[in-house]
């Protein structure tokens, strides 16, 4: 019996620790969806759940999921309580989604589509061949591809500030950059981290 209080406390004590370094990391899931949903809305685009937890045809599967998640709720419910609330509903950030939004639509979308231009390794874009489009659209092509990494920045920066942590933007920006090219249409260019070009 001594010896299960001592392992029932020593799965404790890891547990409660767990939860205090939930605020100190920066927290990827929520990061993920809140980028999910972001890249989505700017996009257009509605892509399958392929990291869906639940499966509704893995009943097992569920029912051991759920019950786990019970008992750690049942022995440490702060751990709910101290999950981040990532923010990127802020009127700065909502005001930069607008416009990209506008953007992909009125151009972007087309470029993609061209070939014209591609998603960087850093979550921005660039153009991959000026060749793509007719020589009277090349300035309005360097000028909106210009316009639309300003507001990639500067909204990194802003979802980072908006949360109250400035050193979260480079986490950010590699968390957007993963959904920009997970939610891009076949056919569209993308940068591998060595810089080179490839075709979703």
């Amino acid at each position: 019996m001594g010896k299960f209080k001592i392992l029932f406390f020593s799965v404790l004590a890891t547990a409660l620790v767990s939860c205090v370094t939930i605020n100190v990391y920066f927290p990827s899931a929520e990061a993920e969806r809140a980028a999910e949903a972001f890249v989505e809305e700017v996009l257009g685009e509605e892509r399958n759940d392929e990291g869906a937890l639940l499966d509704p045809l893995n009943l097992p599967g569920n029912v051991i999921y759920l019950a786990a998640v019970g008992v750690l709720d049942f022995v440490v419910p702060s751990a709910v309580a101290q999950q981040p609330d990532f923010k990127i509903n802020t009127p700065q950030v909502n005001a930069i989604k607008q416009r990209m939004a506008e953007r992909q639509r009125t151009h972007l979308s087309s470029w993609f589509d061209a070939g014209a231009i591609g998603f960087t390794a850093d979550g921005l874009i660039s153009i991959r061949d000026r060749a793509a489009v007719g020589l009277d659209q090349r300035r309005l092509l360097e000028r909106v591809v210009a316009e639309e990494n300003r507001d990639r920045n500067a909204v990194y920066r802003e979802i980072a500030v908006a949360n109250g942590r400035p050193e979260w933007e480079s986490d950010v920006r590699e968390t957007w950059s993963r959904e920009w090219v997970r939610n891009a249409r076949p056919g569209w260019y993308f940068q591998r981290p060595d810089g080179a070009w490839q075709r979703k």
